[in-house]
């Protein structure tokens, strides 16, 4: 890769801290453990949490992607973005272990995650700039196993030097939790101090650019554009209705497989810090590996065969009663979790026209979250009827198996630019 590719594959060693320490495995536990009167209210609450942060992403994310593709300004916006994600991050430090702090906990990570997804649009549209079209699905993948490395790296200096050391070489004080909150401010820092890079060496492009006022009304109309040309597009309508269900799907077991882990196996912080390193290692071999095949194979199959093994390989994790067959398989899985996301990235670069690809990657989001409200909701609503985790957590299969079949019917190549299929 050249330069301007590591910057860009930097960021996601950057910004995969949040969803690895703060999304799934430490914040997320220590919500549902520490915060919540009991695990299943945890997971219920955080369900309806991602619920309303889902709702703000779709109506965001095509909006501002138009917008910067009009105004020229996607690197501006990612910092905006970047800065808003690592302060509300870091503010999670103020969220301590008692029910009273139950709103505030939800309320920053609401926001954080709102900052991530919208940041995630102007970052992921900037992959053009950096590969040529034969190359999209081997950068797009290597970037994805650097961002699991990166969420490895935070999830081991989380687990050596804040959670494990006992006393705490920092004078954190285990009682009150702050060596599992000091987490969230080493995200705020990691962020911010790997993330700039793409901001130097991806400039906006040269020439005037419209007032803010102008862009909002011409990236309105770009959308709407889209939108209506849509139908021309049968590839790309049914690709971003399939990705709609099976990145519920996703989105729902990246939020919730720590309290998954921690309520139905019993794990510690300790335990679920262990869980998610391995998880990270396979998960990033699987997202580099598959990203040298991707090119070759298509992103079209890679996407199928991610979304097969997961279903399969998902159904043993909801009925496993062994600890030892549950990280096994969970291992297994994270071979798939990275190719699936990665290689529907490049398929939506490849298939973008060059002038409206933030507006695509809005429209992308805007399938990843639309009804994003789903899964969580989803969830949240079966656990709380069956009082059982398990219950909960398999609706998850359910997004993934609705996904892979409309993916099924996106014609390979269909509308898209070669290499895609």
């Amino acid at each position: 890769m050249n330069r301007k590719a590591w910057a860009w594959a930097l960021y996601d060693w950057a910004n995969s801290a949040f969803p690895t320490v703060v999304s799934t495995f430490v914040i997320a536990a220590y919500f549902a453990q520490g915060v919540a009167p009991d695990a299943a209210t945890g997971q219920a609450m955080w369900g309806w949490m991602q619920t309303a942060a889902g709702l703000a992403i779709a109506f965001l994310s095509p909006v501002l992607g138009a917008v910067a593709d009009v105004g020229g300004r996607r690197r501006l916006m990612l910092l905006v973005c970047t800065l808003v994600t690592s302060l509300f991050t870091g503010l999670i430090w103020f969220a301590t272990p008692q029910p009273e702090s139950m709103l505030w906990a939800l309320a920053c990570v609401g926001v954080a995650t709102v900052g991530f997804e919208l940041g995630t649009v102007f970052y992921n549209s900037m992959l053009p700039q950096v590969a040529p079209p034969e190359r999209l699905g081997r950068i797009s993948g290597l970037a994805w196993g650097l961002g699991y490395a990166g969420g490895l790296a935070c999830l081991g200096v989380c687990l050596l030097l804040l959670v494990q050391p006992d006393p705490s070489p920092l004078g954190l004080d285990r009682g009150n939790a702050e060596h599992v909150r000091a987490t969230a401010i080493l995200v705020a820092v990691w962020m911010l101090g790997f993330g700039w890079p793409v901001l130097l060496a991806l400039p906006d492009p040269p020439g005037a650019r419209p007032g803010w006022k102008a862009a909002a009304s011409q990236g309105l109309a770009e959308i709407l554009s889209v939108l209506r040309g849509l139908p021309k597009r049968p590839a790309m309508a049914r690709f971003l209705v399939a990705r709609l269900f099976y990145t519920d799907g996703l989105n729902t077991l990246f939020a919730f497989g720590a309290i998954f882990a921690a309520g139905v196996f019993g794990m510690t912080f300790e335990e679920i810090l262990l869980f998610g390193i391995a998880l990270n290692v396979t998960a990033g071999l699987g997202a580099a590996g598959f990203g040298l095949l991707e090119d070759r194979l298509g992103s079209r199959q890679t996407i199928l065969v991610a979304l097969a093994a997961m279903i399969v390989i998902g159904f043993g994790l909801v009925i496993v009663e062994s600890k030892t067959v549950f990280w096994a398989l969970a291992m297994t899985l994270g071979l798939f979790m990275g190719p699936a996301q990665s290689a529907s990235r490049s398929y939506m670069a490849a298939m973008a026209p060059p002038g409206e690809v933030s507006a695509h990657f809005g429209l992308f989001a805007l399938s990843g979250r639309i009804t994003g409200f789903l899964g969580p909701a989803a969830l949240a609503l079966v656990t709380g009827i069956s009082g059982s985790q398990r219950m909960g957590m398999a609706t998850v299969l359910v997004f993934l198996a609705i996904g892979a079949a409309v993916m099924l019917t996106v014609r390979p190549g269909g509308d898209a630019r070669p290499r895609v299929g």
